[in-house]
């Protein structure tokens, strides 16, 4: 059994609607049980009871009206709720937390494609986080006509319809793209970009490389 007394190592998963954050996340959950590592799966918004009816609000296409600084609030609002309730009880216990987005994806989305004010994202990050980042970040890259593809594709299967964010249009899911990969590249210690244009087999492998050489980071 893997040494729990210490922190446990924060994973989050980024990426465009449609890059696979789903499929990837159930090959985390499976592959850390076999290694026998404690894990919470966790997203954003959400999380929480609380983030969960916060999420509802931001997704619900019926609410046309609301501003950039609205969502922006919201977002942070259940951030940190779910640091809070969920995230730092997990971590100081020595649970693996894989949440499935964090603040990178308001930068992207709020910041990049809303056109936020970017220093306003990092005040309320600091002021909602303190010193807590991800200590590793896995980018799904794919370019954005696939993920739209995948996306429509979903739909047409019976899946769960557009929310307020996938009705966006391809410019919009263009510079979230490019928020992630310019974040990447800032800062290639934290952050893997995994290409998940390739064949499932190819992402699992990628995903499990990285994941192989944190576990083993973890462990020393």
């Amino acid at each position: 059994m893997a040494n729990v007394t210490r922190p446990g190592p924060f994973i989050t998963l980024e990426g465009t609607e449609g890059a696979g954050k789903s499929t990837n996340l159930a090959f985390i959950e499976q592959w850390l049980t076999e290694q026998q590592v404690p894990w919470l799966v966790t997203r954003e918004p959400g999380g929480t009871p609380l983030g969960e009816a916060i999420r509802e609000l931001l997704l619900d296409q019926r609410n046309t009206e609301m501003t950039d600084l609205t969502e922006l609030l919201l977002m942070f609002a259940a951030r940190h709720q779910h640091l809070e309730e969920k995230i730092r009880p997990a971590l100081a216990e020595g649970t693996w937390v894989i949440s499935d987005r964090f603040t990178d994806a308001t930068y992207a989305y709020q910041g990049a494609a809303r056109g936020m004010d970017q220093s306003v994202i990092a005040q309320l990050e600091t002021l909602v986080q303190g010193a807590l980042r991800p200590d590793l970040t896995l980018v799904m890259d794919v370019p954005v006509s696939v993920g739209q593809q995948r996306v429509r594709a979903r739909a047409d299967a019976g899946g769960p319809a557009t929310d307020r964010f996938e009705q966006e249009r391809a410019d919009f899911f263009e510079a979230v793209r490019q928020a992630y990969l310019t974040r990447a590249a800032a800062d290639p210690k934290r952050y893997a970009v995994i290409d998940a244009s390739q064949s499932l087999a190819s992402v699992q492998a990628q995903t499990q490389a990285v994941l192989e050489t944190t576990l083993k980071a973890w462990q020393r």
